[in-house]
C-alpha cells in the first residue's frame, strides 16, 4: 500500500476550504484528471458520488463516500475501487490557526489488486504527486473564488 501525507499553510479560513473541498460536483472544473462527478445520494453529512477520472490515458469509474464534519475533516473512501485498485481513500483536515488561515493536510492511501499491476502502474499514480496537484488545484481554486490571499498581519512589540 502506498501513502502520502500533503501538508500546507493556506491564507482561507477552515470553512472556506472545507466549502470547496465538499462541493465535489465542481471538481472537473478545477481538477485537471476529472471527468465528472456527481453526488448520487445525500444522506446528512454523508455524501454518495459517482466519479470518472482520468490518468495516463486510463480512464476508471468508480463510487466513493464522503464523510463531512464541518469544517475539520472530510474523509472520502472509495465504495467499490475499480480495478486495478483494492483501496483509495483520502482524508483533508482543516485546522484553524490563530490569524484566520487554516492548515490544511491531505492524506491519500492507494492499494493496487496486485504486485504486477503495482510495477506497471506505479510509475503513473505517484500518490506524492497527485498529492502535491491536488492540493494546489484546491489552492488556486481558492484564489478564484475568494480572491488573492491576503497578506497576514504581523504584531510589532
Amino acid at each position: 500500500m502506498s501513502h502520502h501525507i500533503e501538508r500546507r499553510h493556506l491564507a482561507y479560513t477552515t470553512e472556506q476550504l472545507f466549502d470547496l473541498v465538499a462541493d465535489v460536483e465542481r471538481y472537473p472544473d478545477f481538477l485537471q484528471w476529472f471527468v465528472a462527478a456527481r453526488v448520487r445520494h445525500r444522506n446528512g453529512n454523508v455524501l454518495d458520488v459517482d466519479q470518472v477520472v482520468r490518468f495516463a490515458g486510463l480512464t476508471a469509474r468508480f463510487a466513493t463516500r464522503a464523510v463531512l464534519d464541518r469544517p475539520r475533516r472530510i474523509a472520502i473512501a472509495a465504495s467499490d475501487p475499480p480495478p486495478p485498485f483494492r483501496l483509495l481513500d483520502q482524508c483533508w483536515t482543516f485546522t484553524p490557526a490563530s490569524d484566520g488561515s487554516t492548515t490544511v493536510r491531505y492524506e491519500i492511501s492507494v492499494e493496487l489488486r496486485s504486485t504486477l499491476l503495482q510495477r506497471l502502474i506505479r510509475p503513473l499514480l505517484d500518490e506524492r504527486q497527485i498529492a502535491e496537484a491536488t492540493v494546489n488545484a484546491f489552492r488556486r481554486r481558492a484564489e478564484q473564488i475568494y480572491g488573492p490571499p491576503r497578506p497576514r498581519k504581523v504584531e510589532i512589540r
